[in-house]
């Protein structure tokens, strides 16, 4: 975490510290409690004051809420607000991630028990003073949670989640206070008979007395009830603390007695016999010895405890971190938030298939889909000119776009692809919406003319900005032509953002001028509805005259207004509905070439290789029958220069040469079928050799 987030959690704390002392410690005098301001300067620029409602994240805020567990949870989430400190961003974000794989694994990690007992502790600081039974109940229970969630984190096996990890690092509970605490309390947050010896002595008398007490009203209520003097269906009371039998009035003075109550009607009292009067006294001083014992039990425990509570207020605000984290990963959970692939220091946007969370839920929950985005703002192309009908969703775009950077740079993980990529940004500047004010005498227009000026001040190469339905709300020309020079003069400034318009001057601005590019929401024109589909690199159409004739206007209506519009917006329309046509006819030829293309370079690359194959194998083939040759025909020679040799030396016997010759003819019908398997040709023996 970085430095202004470790002195953000120095301020919390501070400020809880101060907030509880104000309300349970009296100032020791009349000078006045100081009150510490932020101890971090704030770099981060939201416009207008009213960004998060008009984005949406205070219903985002008001979901995480419902997500904590306890007060300091909730305060933590009232407290989030918008970083520019990539390093604080990133760790928070991961810190968040490693909380939604917990619940997504369902991994047993302790989530109950997420008392705030900071107040508490901050009361006993002052020597004499101590906890009730059940604020000690609750501080062992909150205390066996955070050891819990210290043995989870500390447990080898969990090494995968260092931020939270690095969370627990100073964090310390001492192991007694629970313990010590379960000796005095019970299951049900009462102190137990057995806390001291002499509370049990005390319990076991007065236990004892209520026996003898109930055992004497009974008996005392029976014999009225025989005598007549109490109702039959009377039955033994309590008024005032005591017990009592209910008397007819006229009888009161039957039973010796004092009379506690009577009803409505005067006519039956209630009377507590003097025969237990005095027990009934007894039992009450034992409960005031009880109460006196109860209390030096409770300041003894204090007195153990004081000396802790500075760990254990670390260890709650620690809990109260722990409980902000799981509620923003519940809600990760709810909306497929995921931390992206990568958060760049400087601004940029590289969202792929990115989801509008609140639109999200809602569609959910009655069974329809929401069509995601892609969105890319880098330095070439910082300015998005959005165009597209009406309803077609360039609004919830704009919103989508907003709200995503703004909970990124809270901390929260967005429902996006995990190979998407953000930037940050230090401004965010929104112009969305209807700013008219009747007390500071503000028309539509003028609020937005106002909104233009504050982003031309503000605005740098840092900063974020947009604008729905810019230029609108005065003359159409005129309006245009502000609009064109102020997004002129605002990209000067460099900065990132996104601009919603129906005005043909400024979707001619890409390509003109430098960083600007269009944008069009996608409309299918037959089925005459929008897709909410964002089509970068080309101006959208606004289907004006296609969405009234399919609103039902008359068709005379809407030829006169053709008419009147004059061919030059009704060419343009039609232009980049053309346009958009030919463009989606190009793309699709150039995807099948693709695809012819990359089919012959295979059938290429296989010829290639089929060639180069059986050339190596044709080389192989007459090698290897050029060496099988050369065998055949050194045998031959051989065989030849045998027969000769023997002939010559058997000076022309005719059996030996017969023979001979037999034997140089098997060995030449061999060689011929060798030579006939290799495709050679066969050289015949001579007739007569020797002669």
């Amino acid at each position: 975490m970085g430095v202004w987030g470790r002195l953000r959690d120095v301020r919390y704390w501070c400020e809880n510290l101060l907030s509880v002392q104000k309300s349970v410690i009296p100032p020791l005098s009349s000078t006045p409690i100081l009150y510490f301001p932020y101890l971090y300067q704030k770099t981060a620029l939201i416009y207008p004051p009213s960004f998060e409602q008009k984005i949406g994240f205070d219903q985002i805020r008001s979901l995480i809420r419902e997500s904590c567990l306890s007060p300091m949870g909730i305060q933590q989430v009232d407290h989030m607000q918008f970083l520019s400190d990539p390093e604080e961003i990133i760790v928070l974000l991961n810190q968040a991630e490693e909380f939604r794989l917990i619940l997504s694994e369902r991994l047993e990690f302790p989530s109950q028990d997420y008392y705030d007992l900071v107040p508490e502790l901050m009361r006993i600081r002052l020597e004499g003073t101590f906890l009730e039974a059940e604020t000690l109940a609750e501080l062992s229970l909150s205390a066996d949670a955070i050891l819990g969630i210290l043995s989870f984190l500390g447990d080898d096996r969990n090494r995968r989640f260092p931020h939270l990890r690095a969370l627990a690092k100073e964090i310390m509970v001492e192991k007694e206070i629970p313990k010590r605490i379960g000796r005095i309390i019970d299951d049900k947050a009462r102190i137990r008979d057995d806390a001291s010896p002499a509370l049990r002595k005390i319990r076991k008398e007065k236990e004892s007395k209520l026996l003898v007490v109930e055992r004497r009203i009974v008996q005392s209520l029976r014999l009225a009830q025989q005598s007549g003097w109490a109702p039959p269906d009377a039955s033994v009371s309590v008024r005032n603390g005591r017990p009592v039998i209910p008397m007819l009035s006229a009888h009161k003075r039957k039973i010796a007695g004092y009379i506690q109550d009577e009803s409505a009607t005067g006519q039956t009292l209630y009377i507590e016999p003097a025969e237990v009067f005095e027990i009934n006294n007894e039992i009450r001083e034992l409960e005031y010895a009880d109460r006196r014992e109860v209390i030096r039990i409770l300041t003894e425990m204090a007195d153990f405890i004081r000396p802790h509570i500075e760990s254990l207020t670390r260890a709650y605000f620690f809990l109260g971190r722990i409980d902000f984290i799981r509620a923003k990963a519940v809600f990760a959970l709810k909306v497929r938030g995921i931390l992206p692939q990568k958060v760049h220091p400087e601004p940029l946007i590289r969202w792929n298939r990115a989801l509008h969370p609140l639109l999200f839920l809602s569609h959910e929950s009655q069974g329809k889909k929401v069509v995601p985005l892609d969105l890319r703002l880098e330095r070439e192309g910082r300015i998005l000119i959005l165009s597209g009908p009406n309803a077609g969703g360039k609004s919830v775009c704009l919103k989508t776009a907003g709200l995503l950077q703004y909970m990124l740079q809270c901390g929260l993980l967005s429902p996006v692809a995990e190979d998407s990529e953000f930037g940050i940004f230090r401004k965010i500047f929104l112009d969305i919406g209807d700013e008219q004010s009747l007390e500071n005498d503000l028309s539509t227009y003028t609020s937005k003319l106002l909104s233009i000026r504050k982003f031309l001040e503000q605005a740098d190469e840092h900063s974020l900005f947009l604008m729905d339905e810019l230029g609108s709300g005065t003359d159409p020309v005129l309006g245009g032509a502000i609009a064109e020079a102020s997004l002129e003069a605002l990209n000067e400034k460099m900065p990132f953002g996104i601009v919603t318009t129906h005005y043909p001057n400024l979707k001619l601005m890409s390509g003109r001028v430098p960083g600007i590019l269009n944008g069009a929401m996608l409309f299918d024109s037959k089925k005459m509805k929008p897709l909410y589909q964002l089509k970068t690199g080309k101006p959208g159409s606004s289907f004006a005259f296609e969405i009234a004739r399919e609103a039902g206007l008359p068709d005379e209506v809407l030829a006169k207004a053709a008419l009147k519009t004059g061919k030059g917006p009704l060419d343009y329309e039609k232009q980049i509905q053309d346009l958009e046509t030919e463009k989606s006819e190009v793309t699709k030829m150039s995807t099948e070439f693709r695809v012819a293309d990359e089919f012959l370079q295979e059938l290429i690359a296989k010829y290639e290789r089929l060639k180069s194959d059986l050339e190596k194998s044709r080389h192989e083939i007459l090698q290897q029958a050029k060496e099988e040759a050369r065998s055949i025909l050194e045998g031959s020679n051989r065989l030849i220069e045998k027969t000769v040799k023997e002939i010559r030396e058997s000076q022309a016997d005719k059996e030996r040469t017969k023979k001979a010759r037999e034997e140089l003819k098997k060995e030449t019908e061999k060689l011929a079928g060798e030579k006939k398997s290799t495709g050679q040709q066969v050289t015949p023996a001579p007739r007569d050799p020797g002669t």
